[in-house]
């Protein structure tokens, strides 16, 4: 019968991690110590989760309903046949989904109120199936934004700050279309009615009005058959630089440069998800900070522990125990209390994110005030990463004491034994 054996580095780390021989200050440290890092890893895995689930919601409702990479005519200010340029252009294998859009600044004017907006007109018969549009529609369908019926949508903020409901009737004012006439510029408005709401949980609520691409050009007063340009859905809308710069090479290729213009969200989103990811990287900095500490206070507990065991120390060197083997040990047994912080750091950290909105709803807490639940996204190569980065932390705490342990004489201490 096979009969495993530990190395002795290993043997010895853990028989003295385990003993009940040392100090009761000792193993308060200890324990002090596998708290901190513990509960700094486990803030970290938290924390991170809904951090990612806040940008993962914010990427999924504001960029799935604006558009991600856009293809427009510069020149023109308008798209005469859309289809030939689409089939003009190699789409890159991001791309998802093409589609044409009419699209500009306007006022939406209610009981009284006035807001500025942007003005999108969408082709209901060229959304994708999984139109993020309408998985969001409070009211309506998508199906109700008929050709020359001159209908909106609108989000739900903007119709409770212009105090309109489906059915009504708002006036809409674009900045395309304006006529030069001998009594001054003469801005193009119509009356709309609010056909559906929408609401994605972002400020896009309040920004966008939506209405059927034909009845936006006609506002506009494009050329018959004219769009703004074409859209673009993404796999990954994170990758909208890459696709505008993979059709911009094609466009120089096919000497379109003067023609063809192609923008991505970055251009009016950007610094909203930068601020996102800067308040992402600031608070894996703190709580980093957190567990940093927490691992350093190793030192303390390693210092107390070789205090306590120096006779012993001195009896395994006079042994025969090697100065490599004893500076291993100390190693493995000053990292045994951060190894153990840091494996039930991460169950629970993984445990109570995904028990977080149970644990919210029973304490009777709605953050949103909308009944939402809370948004979490477990990334495991990011667990992955927190947990690396606590065990080097931890072992670079340790190597110095370790060293300068292993360096003691075993007749100096044994002199006074």
């Amino acid at each position: 019968m096979l009969k495993f054996s530990l190395p002795i580095p290993v043997f010895l780390a853990l028989r003295y991690s385990r003993s009940r021989e040392r100090s009761s200050f000792t193993r308060f440290i200890s324990r002090f110590v596998m708290a901190g890092i513990m509960l700094g890893v486990m803030a970290l895995i938290i924390v991170m989760s809904v951090m990612n689930g806040f940008e993962r919601e914010l990427k999924t409702r504001i960029l799935g309903i604006v558009p991600q990479v856009t293809v427009i005519d510069a020149a023109q200010g308008s798209l005469s046949d859309w289809h030939q340029r689409a089939a003009q252009l190699q789409w890159p294998q991001q791309v998802q989904h093409v589609s044409p859009f009419v699209q500009s600044e306007g006022l939406v004017q209610g009981e009284g109120q006035l807001q500025a907006v942007m003005l999108q007109g969408i082709y209901p018969e060229h959304e994708p199936a999984n139109s993020v549009l309408a998985a969001h529609l409070l009211m309506g369908r998508l199906t109700d934004l008929q050709a020359g019926e001159y209908r909106v949508f609108i989000g739900r903020p903007l119709a409770m700050q212009l105090e309109a409901h489906v059915g009504d009737r708002i006036r809409i004012t674009a900045a395309a279309g304006q006529q030069h006439t001998p009594l001054g510029v003469m801005p193009a408005q119509r009356q709309f009615t609010v056909a559906g709401i929408f609401e994605v949980g972002a400020d896009i609520d309040q920004q966008l009005v939506l209405m059927h691409g034909q009845d936006a050009a006609r506002l506009f007063r494009f050329p018959e058959g004219n769009v703004s340009g074409i859209r673009l859905w993404l796999n990954d809308a994170f990758q909208a630089r890459d696709v505008a710069n993979q059709l911009n090479r094609q466009i120089e290729q096919l000497q379109l440069t003067d023609q063809l213009h192609v923008r991505d969200w970055q251009e009016r989103f950007g610094q909203l998800f930068a601020a996102v990811r800067m308040e992402k990287g600031m608070m894996m900095v703190m709580l980093g900070l957190i567990v940093a500490v927490a691992a350093f206070n190793a030192v303390s507990a390693l210092v107390m522990l070789i205090q306590d065991k120096r006779s012993d120390i001195a009896v395994l060197q006079t042994l025969g125990l090697s100065r490599t083997r004893l500076y291993q040990t100390l190693i493995i047994q000053g990292m045994y209390s951060g190894v153990v912080g840091i494996l039930l750091g991460t169950f629970l950290g993984v445990l109570l994110t995904y028990s977080l909105n149970p644990i919210l709803m029973t304490a009777g807490i709605d953050i949103f005030m909308h009944g939402q639940a809370m948004p979490f996204e477990v990334r495991w190569r990011q667990i992955a990463d927190i947990v690396l980065a606590a065990l080097v932390l931890t072992m670079i705490a340790t190597l110095y004491p370790a060293w300068r342990a292993a360096r003691i004489q075993p007749a100096e201490i044994l002199r006074y034994e």
